[in-house]
């Protein structure tokens, strides 16, 4: 459900992980230190397709869970079902209930958040809202990359590298590490958090909270131009 806009505050759609949703996905975020929350507006959307399978989380967070789209690896090629509906569905969300300034997002909605501003660039979607001005991906990976293939919509998301200013979550024990890595990689003004722990929205420790507190500095005064 959308919030009324915060006045100050950057205005951040959050994508969650595949076969989860929009309240897990605040529960994790939760566990961030309040110095950080309160400086930001934060709006969390479920995925457009309730789960098609098992989920990943079942036993710790309650359902119902959602996907962004589905998705089969093969050896040479990712074969995609629903995406450039799942882009529409978010642009429909994004031009109700905005106006955004950035996104953020976890595993499948992180991997989403990387390749929109790149799409926005082309023309190719989010052409109804203004241009993202910086996005915060938690355990992503790159379309494109070594081990997904691009969805047609999203083949040219990193032909340029990406402009806005980035923020970036990788997991020591993350199995999207080296996709983790190589997002780092298509950004121009890229921010790291590394973390110890797996594939999850890691709690901060004071270093990472160092970070994040200047992250959050630079997009405040995006969010006021």
């Amino acid at each position: 459900m959308a919030k009324i806009c915060a006045p100050g505050k950057p205005r951040i759609l959050c994508l969650h992980g595949f076969r989860t949703s929009a309240a897990i996905l605040e529960t994790q975020i939760r566990k961030w230190p309040e110095s950080i929350l309160e400086k930001l507006d934060l709006v969390f959307l479920d995925a457009r397709y309730p789960s098609a399978g098992k989920s990943s989380v079942e036993g710790i967070f309650d359902p119902p869970y959602y996907e962004w789209f589905q998705f089969q690896v093969h050896q040479d090629h990712t074969e995609y079902q629903n995406y450039e509906e799942c882009i529409a569905y978010i642009e429909d969300f994004m031009v109700q209930n905005g106006p955004f300034d950035g996104l953020l997002g976890f595993s499948q909605g992180a991997s989403l958040c990387a390749t929109l501003p790149g799409m926005q660039e082309e023309g190719v979607a989010l052409t109804k809202v203004p241009k993202i001005k910086f996005v915060i991906i938690i355990s992503g990976a790159k379309a494109g990359g070594a081990k997904y293939t691009a969805p047609k919509l999203a083949a040219n998301a990193f032909a340029a590298p990406i402009k806005c200013p980035s923020l970036h979550f990788i997991g020591e024990q993350d199995f999207q590490k080296t996709e983790g890595l190589a997002l780092i990689d298509s950004f121009v003004d890229p921010l790291v958090i590394h973390h110890p722990k797996a594939h999850t929205v890691p709690r901060l420790d004071d270093q990472s909270v160092k970070i994040a507190q200047n992250f959050v500095e630079k997009i405040l005064n995006l969010a006021t131009t």
